[in-house]
């Protein structure tokens, strides 16, 4: 497979990448989402069960607790058993990570647009706000998940970063309204809110990108590095 690796590199990326697609596509944590996501799509058609309608307040309530679980299931899209062994590939973890990145996204989009349509209209947040807030959520799991890696050499960060992503977001609910982030349109602090997000988005979308690439080298406590070689290292005496 290696030989096939390198001959696939020799004729450029897309190649690659194309051959990587169907192994990554199996491999992506798709009980987790399956999980998740049916939780989301319950939740947000429960709005239809009740005779009388909710209101917008409602609405917001039960959409930001869907994008919730959608975060949930984007903190499992690093799960990788096989991560170490793959490391061995020609393309680096950055691009594997966003080959998965890439193959989940249309699924998400298209789970998240269900969701939207299943909350009645009178109770419909605004699409855009509201995805704000969903991608923001989305991408702080991804740069929680991608710390994960980046410091430890574990291959199922998920667990841990759903367990902190939950953390966050009890301490979210605690934030007073005037610095917080779950005030609705008719509250003073809406634009300030809006600008949070959008703040949290391009911040943990930054994070994610700067802990996808392959983690330095840690030295080892009964190692020191080589004389005249920086970077490597030798057993201790």
């Amino acid at each position: 497979m290696r030989t096939t690796s390198r001959s696939l590199l020799r004729r450029g990326r897309g190649p690659l990448l194309r051959a990587l697609v169907p192994p990554v596509w199996r491999t992506l944590p798709w009980r987790a989402a399956a999980v998740a996501g049916t939780g989301g799509l319950l939740l947000a058609g429960s709005t239809r069960l009740p005779e009388r309608v909710p209101d917008a307040d409602a609405g917001w309530a039960v959409l930001r607790l869907v994008a919730l679980l959608g975060a949930l299931a984007f903190g499992f899209l690093l799960d990788d058993p096989a991560r170490h062994t793959t490391s061995a590939t020609p393309v680096g973890r950055a691009v594997r990570a966003g080959l998965r990145a890439g193959l989940a996204l249309p699924v998400a989009a298209a789970w998240w647009t269900a969701a939207l349509f299943l909350v009645p209209g009178p109770a419909r947040p605004p699409a855009g706000p509201v995805t704000l807030e969903a991608a923001a959520m989305a991408t702080t799991a991804l740069a929680l998940a991608t710390t994960v890696i980046r410091c430890t050499d574990a291959t199922r960060p998920g667990r841990a970063t759903a367990v902190r992503l939950a953390l966050a977001a009890l301490a979210v609910a605690l934030v007073p309204d005037r610095w917080g982030l779950l005030n609705l349109p008719g509250d003073p602090w809406w634009t300030g809110t809006q600008q949070r997000w959008a703040s949290a988005l391009v911040l943990t979308a930054l994070l994610a990108g700067a802990g996808t690439p392959e983690p330095l080298r840690r030295w080892s406590p009964g190692r020191r590095p080589l004389a005249g070689r920086p970077g490597r290292t030798s057993p201790a005496r």
